[in-house]
């Protein structure tokens, strides 16, 4: 006899994928378009925060970037050319519609000053650090001369 551990769920995944597959060998493509997040990456540089989003075929006027009480929103929409019925698609995979990012930005982020540009399907946004908010080198004084430290109770004849 065999110990197997039983995942109650595998059996709900397998009939989902079977459905899945089933669709698509149909030619059935969703016909609501839903949100979806933007990929992204964020990196620190020096004073700066970068974040780039992959907005590929989105155009330059369709994307929004605002900040508003340290979240940086990135929207953005994608349209898709007229489909019919019989479009002749074979596989589906591009997404379109609406996307939306949010991130909540520390609080040494200079919202003033932030610039984003679009460049080959990726948006970047630069995030300068506050420059009274950075930090700052103190210069450690030192006093010379020697001092006695003398014991409570204790007094020398």
């Amino acid at each position: 006899m065999v110990l197997q551990r039983w995942d109650p769920y595998q059996e709900l995944r397998q009939m989902d994928k079977t459905f899945d597959r089933l669709w698509r060998g149909l030619g059935r493509f969703p016909t609501t378009v839903e949100k979806w997040d933007i990929p992204i990456d964020v990196k620190k540089e020096g004073d700066e925060i970068i974040v780039k989003a992959s907005l590929p075929g989105v155009k330059p006027e369709e994307i929004q970037v605002t900040v508003e009480d340290n979240v940086l929103e990135l929207k953005a929409e994608s349209s898709t050319e007229t489909e019919s019925e019989q479009s002749g698609y074979l596989v589906r995979e591009r997404a379109y519609g609406s996307f939306f990012r949010a991130l909540r930005l520390p609080e040494n982020v200079d919202t003033e000053h932030i610039q984003s540009s679009y460049e080959h399907g990726v948006l970047t946004v630069t995030l300068p650090k506050a420059e009274e908010k950075k930090r700052k080198q103190i210069k450690v004084a030192v006093q010379s001369g020697n001092k006695v430290i003398e014991a409570p109770g204790k007094k020398e004849k």
